[in-house]
């Protein structure tokens, strides 16, 4: 072809559509990109700078472990599934059977058992609770709560106690009786002749004769009465009438017999105020209290037992044992006795001379001849004391002058 000939135009138009379409789909592609939220093109800036600086350091390994950004969908790595743990082998033939706290069997009360009544109020049934766990693995004792939550010794036209409490003595014929009451009797008292307001004199008359009658029904029996006094409460007007009435309790009860329990120093302070929180029997700081500042706790009320649970003990004696056990001909223990006592029996008359084995003193031998009188025969015989040890407190002898000794002249 010559130099000079013209080149056909054929390719140069066929090329411009093409880079029309290029330009289009790049200008297309910074629309959407302006367009994408800014977290997303943020992620994907982080993503290829993170590419760039930790692919060069640390390789192509630690990039594919990396997390990915949002707008990066990467398939799901298939993790290896995890065999499962083996069972623990138990061999039964000789590991002992396992046992539960519910399948832990009760002890069983014996028949002959002495019954606890407990009467009262709200705060006589939660001694109850904690009686009934004190005494759980006693087998000679019950425990019967036969309290009233509402009740008291004011309102009798609500409850009346000196007439109900008569009536569980005959039932239950128990060995003691313990009282706990007046949590809600500060309140009017209506008499026969007047209405009394709580804190005059005539209500303080009145309910100290109901106390005094109360009291007397037990003991009027013969029956161990234990009175159980009131606890601080959170209310300050509480707290102070309780005092007055622990001390009403107090002189009423011992005047017939009785027996106060104070448990007053178990529901506060060093100081004497009210607590929400304290040691419980175990010493353990527990919540003894409930929210509103009179109830117990199930702790509070195992402590509240705790006051009462020694000296009922010491009236039951030996009854209260957890290991109190009921003999009969089918448990009684071996006492190795023979058959037939009468042949390995042989008397012996009380004046026979030879009842200790032998008819003289010491065996009637003479005392042993020594060759050098003692120390005793001559202080007694001859007046005679040995001397004492030099150097002891009663060695009176002068020392002995030395000679000087003679210096060597060289």
């Amino acid at each position: 072809m010559p130099a000079d000939a013209e080149l056909p135009m054929t390719k140069k138009t066929d090329r411009t559509p093409i880079r029309w379409l290029v330009l289009a789909v790049a200008a297309a592609s910074l629309c959407l990109g302006a367009l994408a939220p800014a977290h997303v093109a943020e992620a994907q800036e982080q993503r290829y700078q993170r590419r760039s600086i930790l692919d060069f350091f640390l390789g192509r390994r630690y990039l594919d472990d990396a997390p990915q950004a949002p707008d990066v969908q990467q398939p799901r790595r298939q993790q290896r599934k995890r065999p499962p743990p083996p069972k623990a082998v138990v061999n039964t033939r000789t590991a002992p059977p396992l046992r539960t706290v519910e399948e832990e069997p009760a002890v069983q009360k014996l028949g002959d058992a002495r019954t606890i009544l407990i009467v009262g109020d709200f705060l006589a049934s939660g001694l109850g609770d904690g009686l009934t766990a004190a005494f759980e693995t006693s087998p000679g004792v019950v425990v019967e709560a036969r309290g009233n939550v509402s009740s008291g010794l004011v309102r009798d036209d609500y409850y009346d106690w000196p007439e109900q409490l008569p009536k569980m003595i005959d039932e239950l014929k128990p060995a003691m009786v313990v009282v706990m009451i007046g949590a809600n009797d500060r309140q009017q008292m209506v008499t026969n002749t007047a209405k009394e307001k709580f804190r005059t004199d005539g209500w303080f008359t009145e309910y100290r004769r109901r106390v005094l009658s109360f009291g007397k029904e037990v003991t009027g029996r013969k029956i161990p009465l234990l009175w159980v006094g009131l606890p601080a409460f959170e209310s300050d007007s509480m707290t102070a009438d309780a005092v007055q009435m622990n001390q009403l309790y107090r002189n009423q009860v011992e005047s017939i017999g009785g027996e106060f329990v104070d448990i007053w120093d178990g529901f506060v302070d060093e100081n004497g105020n009210f607590i929400v929180t304290g040691s419980d029997v175990n010493g353990q700081q527990v919540r003894l209290r409930t929210s509103d500042g009179i109830n117990l706790t199930q702790a509070g009320r195992r402590k509240l037992a705790f006051y009462v649970e020694k000296p009922a003990r010491r009236l039951l004696g030996t009854q209260a044992s957890p290991d109190l056990v009921r003999l009969d001909s089918s448990n009684l223990p071996g006492l190795g006795l023979p058959d037939n006592p009468v042949e390995h029996t042989v008397p012996i008359s009380l004046s026979d001379p030879n009842l200790d084995g032998g008819a003289e003193l010491l065996g009637a031998r003479p005392p042993p001849m020594a060759l050098t009188r003692s120390p005793r025969d001559l202080l007694v015989e001859q007046g005679e004391m040995t001397p004492a040890p030099p150097g002891r407190v009663d060695d009176y002898r002068l020392p002995v002058a030395k000679a000087p000794a003679e210096v060597s002249v060289k």
